[in-house]
């Protein structure tokens, strides 16, 4: 599992999301989807990724004179586990926080700047909702949604599929002095 510092970079942040659902990408697809990341910063990032086991090769080719590699996120390795978010203080929390939400600013800032952009007809959607929960029924709740995410991440591109970045966050409501077990960030 890696650290928070590790993924919630912003440049490595966007990296991750690009290549979750695409499939497999090399370094030049990816600097075509993030063409303000530098070529110097994009390979930097991908190979500390790659060296935190985050990324994987799966292919190598000749390419010029050089090896061009193909790499995918091992989602298994790309998340943050309970016990690096214990070990978190609350500025580190904070700074998650912060850096994972302006990613979610980032993916909007470049979906409207695109000229296609049609927002109402593309189904794009900010809602916040509010549950109840005991702390074991907080932990199914997690359990499900990332359940069903995972079933829809794992279709392929084709058959009118339109690539859709859905983002989660978790914060308890608790006002002050109120007890209870706090949830993850």
């Amino acid at each position: 599992m890696a650290t928070a510092n590790l993924l919630l970079h912003p440049v490595r942040m966007r990296i991750l999301q690009t290549l979750v659902g695409a499939g497999e990408l090399t370094t030049a697809q990816l600097r075509e989807r993030l063409p303000d990341v530098s070529a110097a910063s994009m390979y930097r990032h991908v190979a500390t990724l790659t060296k935190a086991g985050i990324l994987e090769v799966v292919q190598e080719r000749p390419v010029r004179g050089t090896v061009e590699r193909s790499y995918r996120v091992r989602q298994d390795e790309a998340l943050v586990d309970e016990d690096a978010r214990a070990g978190m203080t609350k500025d580190d929390h904070r700074q998650a926080f912060t850096v994972f939400t302006g990613g979610m600013m980032a993916d909007l800032d470049r979906y409207l700047s695109r000229d296609d952009a049609d927002p109402p007809n593309d189904g794009v959607l900010c809602r916040q909702g509010a549950v109840w929960v005991t702390p074991g029924e907080f932990t199914e709740l997690v359990a499900e949604l990332e359940a069903l995410v995972a079933r829809y991440a794992g279709r392929a591109p084709g058959d009118d599929r339109i690539r859709h970045i859905v983002s989660l966050a978790l914060v308890p409501d608790r006002a002050a002095g109120e007890e209870g077990r706090a949830s993850e960030v």
